[in-house]
């Protein structure tokens, strides 16, 4: 199977509903006043984590999610019907960003867990909202609000207890074939395995954990050479290293230099990840050439007060004892707090009347047009029927309130010049 680990999606949530212009006509009611009812709101884009997902491949052929537009109002009062959400499903242990920003967004690990990641928009409110004791019968009624848009970067970071790092060929993969059900490919040439491998282990009846071999690093990884940062990524979830070491030196390698300069790329790349509790393996001690550096990986593993470990997990030598120690130690370590925690912006509906108090930003596009940036603005932009003559002097009304004619002025608008508002451009005239 493919495994893909990074990859960039737009997501676009449902718009609201149009309100509804209407007047009650009944028999024995001849002037029953306006009956429009509200549109119904957007469709939010939730993301749900699936225990049934491992990779991202899904989103390599599925790059584009757009949630349902809500229901129109109608007459007699009615409401739109209210959209579905949209569901994406993504594995475990995935980071959503802003593509253009590059704040995390929300922070999946748990089975199940959702996060509305882009709302839904509003639905317009229909002309029976409108009426007061001034209008009585009130034409205006309101589009629906347009759903957020947004551009995410979904990295994937394994969800392991225990992450296999060293050099390539030194074991990895036949470590994890030989202790779980996981079948990475083996041979006998540099970075067989080029992606993540995920394998459970059983240490008893009822307890197991999750063992993630991690494709090799070379020297350079923290800077990004070869797959460096790919690979890298990946360990920074586990909660105990086993660094392998090829004890034999058969490919003209020194086990305790390796040991030092992969201790070196981790501390590079995060010196929390390399804090983290290592124990050394010392791999293929089924060879001869294993013995002689058996000794000075055993003091060089004295000197760091780490436990070694000496087996062959071609012949399945020592892995028991191994194992038994790992499953210990995961039971005294406890899960590190993620330094990237979960930064969904919980919607809140009661802050749209603060949108009026933002701040308005004007700037000049290069042919001199002028830009104006309030979300209150856009926002009443998008969802004004400019063929409604009410709703004209309604927009009208809010415009001279938030006296942009003069700030405008300030920045050398003059007659006839481009205004753009959101999607909408307009011409000014004073």
């Amino acid at each position: 199977m493919q495994f893909i680990d990074r990859t960039k999606i737009s997501v676009k949530a449902g718009d609201g509903g149009k309100g509804k212009s209407a007047f009650r006509r009944e028999k024995f009611i001849p002037k029953g006043g306006p009956s429009g009812g509200d549109g119904g709101r957007g469709a939010d884009i939730v993301f749900l984590v699936d225990r049934n997902m491992n990779t991202l491949l899904d989103f390599r052929y599925h790059r584009k999610f757009k949630g349902a537009n809500g229901g129109n109002g109608d007459i007699k009062n009615m409401t739109g019907a209210n959209a579905e959400p949209c569901i994406v499903k993504v594995p475990p242990g995935t980071l959503v960003k802003d593509a253009l920003t590059g704040d995390v967004l929300a922070d999946l690990m748990e089975i199940g867990q959702r996060v509305v990641i882009a709302k839904g928009g509003r639905g317009g409110r229909g002309n029976a909202r409108f009426s007061n004791p001034a209008n009585r019968a009130p034409t205006l009624a309101e589009l629906g609000e347009p759903g957020e848009n947004k551009e995410l970067l979904l990295e994937l970071k394994l969800l392991a207890d225990v992450g296999l790092v060293g050099y390539p060929s030194v074991g990895k993969s036949s470590l994890i074939s030989a202790v779980s059900a996981a079948r990475p490919e083996v041979a006998a040439y540099h970075f067989t395995t080029l992606v993540p491998v995920l394998g459970v282990v059983k240490t008893d009846y009822e307890k197991n954990f999750v063992m993630a071999d991690i494709p090799g690093l070379i020297e350079g990884a923290a800077d990004g050479a070869g797959l460096g940062h790919d690979f890298l990524r990946h360990v920074e979830r586990t909660r105990l290293i086993l660094h392998l070491v090829d004890a034999s030196g058969l490919e003209g390698r020194d086990p305790v230099e390796d040991y030092y300069r992969i201790n070196a790329e981790l501390r590079k790349y995060s010196e929390k990840i390399a804090a983290r509790t290592q124990i050394l393996v010392a791999n293929k001690m089924d060879l001869p050439e294993a013995a002689e550096n058996l000794p000075r990986l055993e003091a060089l593993a004295k000197k760091e007060g780490i436990r070694i470990f000496a087996i062959s997990a071609a012949a399945h030598q020592g892995l028991g004892e191994l194992i038994s120690y790992v499953g210990e130690t995961l039971e005294t370590l406890k899960a590190e707090p993620l330094e990237e925690k979960q930064k969904v912006r919980v919607y809140d509906a009661s802050q749209d009347g603060a949108l009026d108090e933002e701040i308005v930003t004007i700037t000049r596009n290069d042919r001199g047009d002028f830009i104006v940036a309030n979300k209150a603005l856009e926002k009443l932009v998008a969802m004004t029927n400019f063929g409604n003559d009410e709703a004209v002097r309604r927009f009208q009304y809010i415009w001279r309130m938030k006296k942009m004619d003069a700030k405008l002025q300030e920045r050398g608008i003059k007659e006839g010049m481009t205004v753009h508002i959101g999607d909408m451009e307009f011409e000014y005239h004073e």
